[in-house]
């Protein structure tokens, strides 16, 4: 059913339980290939990798470049794509294969897409007032971001041209393509690390995520943005 893609770079600390919370899934047949794609590791997110029964794909550096990798190396109708710090929280699997399941009966009127709610693994106050902040952009905006996971179908996805090399916002630029109409967002949480916003504070970095958004839609170049991000 599912060919999961998940880009990495130096990413042992959080890779174990990004996949590990994937097994269920895969022992019920939901998901049927793990393709790793490696940006350059030095650590032992490689090994990890393949002791999870992974496919391994090494190629330049870059979120986007890798993803693009990863989703021509799947061989499955749907794909999902995933972070290297994000965890699924448990039972996913059978809401995606719920999802699935129902867009492919209506064929030509179904939506071709779907991602999950965002979560941080901190208890602060200021971790549940910024969930609650992206559960409104995505309810008003339907723009989730990459470390919402993404699902989607294959032929969907090629359909649209797929992610493009790009230093950053490739995960906004691919959901514009493939229109709100076309988007849903599942009941499942997709928890991520919340390292960034302890370490530069919770205030400055969804600031500076807003900034770099407001920049992509005035059409600044990525690589632009990128230099200003840091």
């Amino acid at each position: 059913m599912l060919s999961v893609v998940v880009p990495t770079l130096n990413s042992e600390r959080g890779l174990t339980r990004t996949l590990t919370a994937l097994v269920v899934a895969a022992a019920e047949g939901v998901v049927s290939q793990v393709v790793v794609v490696d940006g350059g590791s030095t650590d032992r997110t490689i090994e990890i990798a393949e002791g999870f029964g992974c496919d391994v794909v090494q190629g330049p550096r870059g979120r986007g470049t890798q993803l693009a990798l990863g989703a021509r190396a799947a061989r499955h109708p749907w794909l999902m794509f995933l972070h290297s710090d994000t965890v699924l929280e448990e039972g996913w699997h059978r809401d995606v294969a719920g999802f699935v399941e129902r867009q492919d009966a209506k064929e030509e009127t179904r939506r071709f897409a779907g991602a999950f709610r965002f979560a941080l693994d901190d208890d602060r106050r200021a971790a549940r007032a910024l969930e609650a902040l992206v559960a409104m952009r995505c309810f008003l905006l339907a723009l989730p971001y990459g470390d919402q996971g993404l699902v989607i179908s294959a032929r969907h996805y090629a359909r649209i041209g797929g992610f493009r090399e790009m230093p950053l916002m490739e995960d906004v630029d691919l959901v514009r393509r493939i229109g709100r109409r076309r988007l849903t967002i599942l009941r499942p949480r997709a928890v991520t690390s919340a390292e960034r916003y302890r370490r530069d504070g919770y205030l400055a970095r969804a600031g500076r995520n807003l900034f770099c958004l407001s920049l992509f839609y005035l059409r600044v170049p990525p690589r632009l943005i990128a230099r200003l991000y840091g």
